[in-house]
C-alpha cells in the first residue's frame, strides 16, 4: 500500500508540476492580480469541479486529463471534440445516445481548458465590439458560443467544465475554429456581487415612455430609465455603418402597448447574447432620438447605459407631468390580415405569411451556405433573410433553436413542398442547446457560395419562393458541372459589375423575368419598428417552378420512362396488322419505333446544359456534364447546321486513331499570319491559279471538326507555333503520290494535325469566295431516275418518310435461323425527293448498311436531310434506289415538325399514272373489282415462317422456341375504274376487306384454314376455270370459289394504294396493245393500256354500291 501511495502521490506531484507551468506560461500575465498566487486558485477551481459528483476515484485530481491552451486547439486539434470535467463513461456514453440512432456523437478527449471571458476579438479598440463571445489567454483569442451569458461574466478568468472544439473545415483552410461552452463556466476567482443600489431607481414603464415621446418640450436634454418585459428582440444588424439590434419593452400581462429601444454602443452589442424574451430589464440613462428617414422618434442607449434584470424592490415609477404640445400623433396602425385574407393578382394568388413563435430540433441541412435547414423533420427553415453569418457555423442536425416573431409560409412552390419558417429582421433566433453530433463531411457545393446567396436576398430582392427555387438550381448546376469543369468556388462566387458569376448568369434571365432588378432596397429600421409591419416575407405568391436543370443521367432516365409509359404498340402497329406478323416482321417494324419529346412534355421545363464536346473517339458531338453525356445532334437559326467551331466547350483528349474523314476544298487566298488581335495581309501565292483544290485529311484527334464542316462554308485552318515556311504549300505536307491526287484535280493534301484549329469565317471578308457557289450539290431529277450509271454517285434534298428496320441486300449474308450474331444489320428510309415545281415528289429507297450502321443523328421521319455522294443501284424489277458508302455525307436541314398534319391522299383516275407526267405514289381511286386471280391463305410458325398444320410448326430440324402460329393471307384483284385497268395485291387483314368479310366472319374462316394449314386457290382469268391445290369438291374451296365469283366481292370500292415500283426513268411507258374481245358472234379489236401493278393501303366501301349479298348483311 505504501508503494503505492507513493506512486500516486509522484503522479498528482508530476501533474501539479505541469499544471504549474501551464498557469505561468498561458494565464499569469494575463490577469489584473499579480500579486495573488494563481495556481493554487485554479487547482482549487478543478478540484471542486472533479469531486463535484461524489465519485471516489482514488485521487483529488483529474490526473487522466491535461491543461490546453488556445493555440493548442487551434495547432493541433484537427478534429471535432467534446470534454466533460467529472463525466464518468456511463454518463457520457447516455450523453452521446441522445445524438440519435443516425448521429455521429463527438469524441470525447479529456482537456482543460481555461481563458477570460471577453467580447473583444483582442488586444483592439472598445469599438471594434460586434456582439461577440470570445475566450482570451496568452497564447490567442478563440471564438466561442454561450447559451445563457450573465454580463458580470465578461472580463473574468473561468474554467470551462463543459465544451465542445469544432475546427474549421478542411476545404476553408483561412477559416477559424470555435468553441460550444455547454454550462456555466466556473470562476476562478469568486465574482463580486454588485449591491443593489441605495435608493429605488426612478423608471418609466411602457406606456409613459411611449407617450412621452410624443412630447415636444419634453424631449430635449432628457434621459430617462425604462423597464418592462421584453417582448420582442430584433434580429442583429450589421451594416457598413455600425451594428445595433432593436428590442421592445412592455407590460405584462398582455404587452397592449411597446416602446421600442435602438442599441448601437459597440459595447453593449453583446447583451443581445443576454436578453432572453419574457424576461424583465431595466435599461438605464436612456436618451431619445430621431432615425433619418423615419417619421417618428425613438429610444437609445447611451455609452453610460446599462442592462439591469428589474427587480421590483429596486425601482420606483417615474411620475411626470405627461402635458404639453404634442410633436405628432401616432398614426393608426392598419389591420394585419389574417391566412384566409389573400388577395388576386395579375400574377397569382397573393398570399400572407403569418408571425408566431416556435422552438424546434435541426433534423437536417439542406443548404448551408443558402441558410436552409430542416427542423423536426417536417418544417423547412430558411435564415437568409437575416444576418446569420455567426449561427451559421453552429447549425447542425441537433441544435435546437427559440424561434421568435418567426414568418410561416405555406405553399410556396417552387420544387418546396412542406412549410417554411423564416424570420426577417425583426424576429430573433435564439440558440436553446447545442448539437451533440459532429459536424457533416459536406461536399464542396455545400461549403461555397454564402456571398452568392446573400447577393440573392440583399442585392437582387428575391421573395421566399424564388429564393429558395434559386438555390435548388444552383445545387443542381454545381452537381453537373463541378467539379472537373468548374471548382466550386469559381461557379458559385459573389458576381460584381465587372466580374459576373457564371452561377448568376445562368439564372440570370429567369431572375429578371420573374424579380426584375430595381426592386426597392430594404430598410432595417423600418421592418423592425414600423406598424403595421413590412418585409419581404409578408406576402409571396405560390411560384410554379420555372424551369429545373437535371443532369443528363437524370434526363434520359425520365425520358426512357416517358417513352416507355407511353409506349402504345397498338398505335405503333395497328392491331388487325400486328396480328397477321410473325415474331421477325413484328420486330422489324418495331425496332425503330422513335418517341420525339418535346420540352413542352417535361413539367418543369428542362434546361439542358453541359459542355459540348467534339469526341475523336466516336466522331459526333455530345453534350457532357458530371453524371454523362448524351449524342447531340445540333442545328442553328433558320434550320442552319451547327458550323462554329468556337462552341466546343473543352478539347478532348487523344485517344487511338481509329477514325478519319476527308475534306476537298480550295484554297482562298494565301497564307496569313496573326498580327495583334487580327491577321496580316495574305502572302503572295506561288501558283496564279486561283481555284486550288486541297485534299484534307483528318484522322485521331482532329476527328472532331466532322460535325462542324459543311459543304459551302469558309474555314480559316490556323496552326500555332511559329511561321514554318511552305507549311501548307504541296511540297512540304504532299503526303501520298501525285497521281491520286491528279485524279482527284487536288493541288495538294495536307493531313490536319492535332493542334490545328478551325474557324468559321464570314464570306463577306473574303473576296475569293464571292463568286463560289453556294447551293448544295443535287442531281437532277432525270439522272437520279434514269439507268445511267456513269456517275453513279447522287446528290439530293428529301424528306424522310419512314425508317424501317430490313433484311440485308446480300441474300448470302441473311441470318440463319438459330444464329442471330450472322445477320447483317440493314435500315431502309424511304425518302420524299424535293424537287422544285412537282406537286407529287418521286419517293426513293435508301439502304444503310455495316459498316455504317448506327446511322447518324435525326434521320427520323419528317427531318429533312441533304444527302451527298449516295451509290445509286437499280434492282432487278427496275426499282432505283440508294446506298450509304464511305464518302456518303449527310447534313440535317430541319427536325421533323413538332405536330404533324394529316394530308389525305390525293383521288386520281388510274389512267394519270399511265400519262408519263407527275404522278403520285400513294393515291386513291373508285373503281369496280374485276376478278380475282388468286387467293392464298395459311398459318405460319411466329418464329421461322414455317407452315403450321394443325398448329404445329412443320420445319425440320431444332424446335422452334414458341409453338405460337400466326394466320397470313394475300389476295390479286382485277380492277378498273373505266379509265385502265391495275391488278392490285392485298394481304393479311386487307384480304378480308376485299372479299367483303366482317371481323367475325373472318376469323372463323381462318380457323378453318387452321387444319390444313394453307389453302391456295388460282383463277386463270374471269370466266376461267379453278386451279386449287386443295381437292375442288372440299368444303372450304367451294365456299372459297363462290365468294370470290360472287358479287360480295366483285363490287365497287374505294381504294388507296401506292405503287409496286418506285417511279423511275429506266424502264418506258409500255403503248396500249391490241386486245381482241368477244361480244355475242362479233369480234372486237381495241387499244388497251397495260395493267397497273399496285399495292392495297385499305379498302372502304363505295357509297353508292350495291348490297353485298347475305354473308355481309349478316354480320
Amino acid at each position: 500500500m505504501a508503494a503505492g501511495g507513493a506512486q500516486v502521490s509522484s503522479s498528482e506531484q508530476a501533474w501539479l508540476e505541469d499544471a504549474q507551468v501551464f498557469i505561468q506560461k498561458t494565464l499569469c500575465p494575463a490577469v489584473k492580480q499579480p500579486h495573488v498566487q494563481l495556481t493554487p486558485l485554479v487547482i482549487d477551481c478543478v478540484k471542486t469541479v472533479w469531486l463535484s459528483q461524489g465519485r471516489n476515484q482514488g485521487s483529488t485530481l483529474p490526473l487522466s486529463y491535461s491543461f490546453v491552451s488556445v493555440q493548442d486547439l487551434k495547432t493541433h486539434q484537427h478534429l471535432p471534440c467534446c470534454s466533460h470535467l467529472s463525466w464518468s463513461s456511463t454518463a457520457y456514453q447516455a450523453w452521446a445516445q441522445e445524438a440519435g440512432p443516425n448521429g455521429n456523437p463527438l469524441p470525447r478527449e479529456q482537456l482543460l481548458l481555461l481563458g477570460t471571458l471577453t467580447d473583444l476579438p483582442g488586444d483592439l479598440e472598445q469599438e471594434c465590439r460586434n456582439g461577440s463571445l470570445y475566450v482570451r489567454d496568452n497564447t490567442g483569442v478563440l471564438s466561442c458560443e454561450l447559451i445563457d451569458l450573465d454580463l458580470s461574466w465578461l472580463g473574468h478568468l473561468f474554467l470551462f467544465p463543459h465544451w465542445s472544439y469544432l475546427p474549421p473545415a478542411r476545404w476553408n483552410s483561412s477559416g477559424e475554429g470555435h468553441l460550444e461552452l455547454w454550462d456555466a463556466p466556473v470562476p476562478v476567482f469568486p465574482l463580486t456581487v454588485s449591491p443593489g443600489p441605495l435608493t429605488p431607481i426612478p423608471v418609466l414603464y411602457p406606456e409613459s415612455a411611449s407617450r412621452l415621446l410624443r412630447l415636444r418640450n419634453k424631449l430635449r436634454g432628457v434621459q430617462r430609465n425604462l423597464a418592462g418585459n421584453l417582448v420582442r428582440l430584433s434580429a442583429l444588424v450589421k451594416s457598413k455603418q455600425k451594428a445595433y439590434f432593436i428590442l421592445s419593452l412592455g407590460r405584462s400581462p398582455p404587452a397592449v402597448t411597446h416602446v421600442s429601444v435602438i442599441v448601437q454602443v459597440p459595447a453593449q452589442l453583446v447583451w443581445h447574447r443576454a436578453l432572453r424574451p419574457g424576461t424583465a430589464y431595466v435599461l438605464t440613462e436612456l436618451r431619445v432620438s430621431k432615425i433619418r428617414g423615419q417619421r417618428h422618434h425613438v429610444w437609445m442607449t447611451s455609452q453610460s447605459s446599462r442592462l439591469l434584470l428589474l427587480k421590483p424592490e429596486c425601482v420606483q415609477e417615474l411620475e411626470l407631468e405627461l402635458e404639453g404640445p404634442l410633436l405628432e400623433t401616432d398614426p393608426k396602425p392598419l389591420p394585419m390580415p389574417s391566412v384566409s385574407e389573400d388577395e388576386k393578382d395579375p400574377k397569382g394568388l397573393v398570399r400572407y405569411s403569418r408571425l408566431l413563435s416556435y422552438s424546434g430540433a435541426v433534423t437536417g441541412v439542406l443548404n448551408e451556405p443558402a441558410g436552409v435547414y430542416e427542423l423536426d423533420g417536417q418544417l423547412g427553415l430558411c435564415l437568409a433573410y437575416q444576418q446569420f453569418r455567426g449561427l451559421r457555423r453552429v447549425m447542425r442536425p441537433g441544435v435546437c433553436l427559440q424561434l421568435q416573431d418567426v414568418h410561416l409560409l405555406q405553399s410556396v412552390g417552387g420544387g418546396t413542398r412542406r412549410p417554411v419558417l423564416a424570420p426577417c429582421l425583426r424576429g430573433a433566433v435564439l440558440l436553446q442547446s447545442f448539437s451533440r453530433q459532429k459536424p457533416g463531411t459536406h461536399s464542396s457545393r455545400q461549403a461555397y457560395g454564402a456571398s452568392l446567396y446573400e447577393q440573392l436576398v440583399w442585392e437582387r430582392q428575391l421573395g421566399l419562393p424564388l429564393y429558395l427555387w434559386a438555390t435548388k438550381a444552383l445545387e443542381e448546376l454545381a452537381c453537373k458541372l463541378c467539379p472537373h469543369v468548374l471548382r466550386h468556388h469559381q461557379f458559385l462566387q459573389h458576381s460584381s459589375p465587372g466580374s459576373p458569376g457564371l452561377g448568376l448568369q445562368l439564372l440570370a434571365p429567369t431572375l429578371d423575368l420573374l424579380a426584375p432588378p430595381g426592386s426597392p432596397v430594404r430598410n432595417p429600421h423600418s421592418e423592425i419598428l414600423e406598424e403595421p409591419h413590412h418585409c419581404p416575407l409578408q406576402k409571396y405568391t405560390r411560384l410554379q417552378t420555372p424551369s429545373s436543370f437535371p443532369t443528363l443521367a437524370a434526363l434520359k432516365e425520365e425520358g426512357q420512362r416517358k417513352a416507355w409509359a407511353s409506349f402504345d404498340p397498338k398505335a405503333l402497329l395497328p392491331l388487325p396488322e400486328a396480328s397477321h406478323l410473325s415474331s421477325c416482321q413484328l420486330n422489324r417494324r418495331l425496332a425503330w419505333s422513335w418517341l420525339c419529346l418535346l420540352p413542352s412534355a417535361f413539367h418543369p421545363a428542362q434546361v439542358l446544359l453541359g459542355v459540348l464536346v467534339a469526341s475523336s473517339h466516336k466522331g459526333c458531338l455530345q453534350l457532357r456534364d458530371q453524371s454523362g453525356s448524351l449524342p447531340c445532334l445540333l442545328l442553328a437559326k433558320h434550320s442552319q447546321p451547327l458550323s462554329d467551331p468556337r462552341l466546343i466547350g473543352a478539347s478532348p483528349e487523344v485517344p487511338k486513331p481509329t477514325l478519319s474523314f476527308c475534306v476537298l476544298g480550295s484554297w482562298l487566298g494565301g497564307t496569313q499570319r496573326k498580327e495583334g488581335t487580327g491577321w496580316g495581309l495574305p502572302e503572295p501565292q506561288g501558283n496564279d491559279d486561283k481555284d486550288q483544290k486541297v485534299h484534307l485529311i483528318f484522322f485521331g484527334a482532329s476527328v472532331r471538326w466532322f460535325e462542324f464542316l459543311h459543304p459551302g462554308q469558309v474555314y480559316r485552318l490556323v496552326a500555332p507555333g511559329p511561321p514554318t515556311p511552305m507549311l501548307f504549300e504541296k511540297d512540304g505536307s504532299s503526303c501520298i503520290s501525285r497521281r491520286p491526287l491528279e485524279l482527284a484535280a487536288c493541288a495538294s493534301c495536307l493531313t490536319v494535325q492535332d493542334n490545328w484549329t478551325l474557324e468559321l469565317e464570314s464570306s463577306q471578308d473574303i473576296q475569293d469566295v464571292l463568286d463560289a457557289n453556294k447551293a448544295l450539290p443535287e442531281s437532277s431529277l432525270t439522272d437520279l431516275l434514269s439507268d445511267n450509271l456513269t456517275d453513279s454517285l447522287v446528290s439530293f434534298s428529301a424528306e424522310i418518310l419512314s425508317r424501317t428496320l430490313c433484311e440485308p441486300l446480300v441474300a448470302s449474308l441473311w441470318m440463319k435461323l438459330g444464329n442471330t450474331g450472322a445477320m447483317r444489320r440493314c435500315v431502309k428510309l424511304t425518302v420524299a425527293l424535293e424537287t422544285a415545281g412537282c406537286e407529287f415528289p418521286p419517293h426513293l429507297d435508301v439502304y444503310i448498311e455495316d459498316p455504317h450502321l448506327p446511322p447518324s443523328l435525326g434521320l427520323l421521319p419528317g427531318a429533312r436531310v441533304h444527302f451527298s455522294q449516295l451509290e445509286k443501284r437499280v434492282s432487278r424489277s427496275h426499282n432505283v434506289y440508294c446506298c450509304f458508302r464511305s464518302s456518303t455525307y449527310v447534313q440535317v436541314l430541319s427536325f421533323p415538325p413538332e405536330t404533324t398534319i394529316s394530308v389525305p391522299l390525293p383521288y386520281i383516275y388510274l389512267a394519270q399514272l399511265l400519262q408519263g407526267g407527275q404522278s403520285p405514289f400513294q393515291a386513291t381511286t373508285s373503281c369496280h373489282i374485276v376478278s380475282v386471280f388468286s387467293l392464298q391463305l395459311f398459318w405460319v410458325c411466329a418464329y421461322c415462317t414455317s407452315i403450321c398444320p394443325q398448329g404445329k410448326c412443320s420445319r425440320l430440324g431444332p424446335t422452334c422456341p414458341t409453338q405460337t402460329s400466326v394466320s397470313q393471307a394475300t389476295i390479286r384483284l382485277l380492277v378498273e375504274d373505266g379509265t385502265a385497268e391495275a391488278v392490285v395485291t392485298c394481304r393479311n387483314h386487307h384480304v378480308a376487306a376485299a372479299l367483303g368479310l366482317c371481323p367475325r366472319e373472318w376469323a372463323s374462316l381462318l380457323e378453318f384454314v387452321r387444319v390444313p394449314g394453307r389453302v391456295g386457290l388460282q383463277f386463270a382469268g374471269p370466266g376461267a376455270q379453278l386451279e386449287s391445290s386443295a381437292r375442288v369438291d372440299e368444303p372450304m374451296t367451294m365456299f372459297l370459289w363462290t365468294l370470290c365469283t360472287s358479287p360480295s366481292v366483285l363490287r365497287p370500292i374505294v381504294l388507296s394504294f401506292e405503287l409496286e415500283r418506285k417511279p423511275s426513268k429506266i424502264v418506258p411507258l409500255e403503248p396500249p396493245r391490241l386486245q381482241r374481245f368477244q361480244c355475242g358472234e362479233l369480234p372486237f379489236l381495241t387499244h388497251v393500256n397495260p395493267r397497273l401493278r399496285l399495292s392495297c393501303l385499305s379498302i372502304r366501301e363505295s357509297e353508292h354500291s350495291s348490297s353485298l349479298g347475305a354473308l355481309a348483311s349478316s354480320c
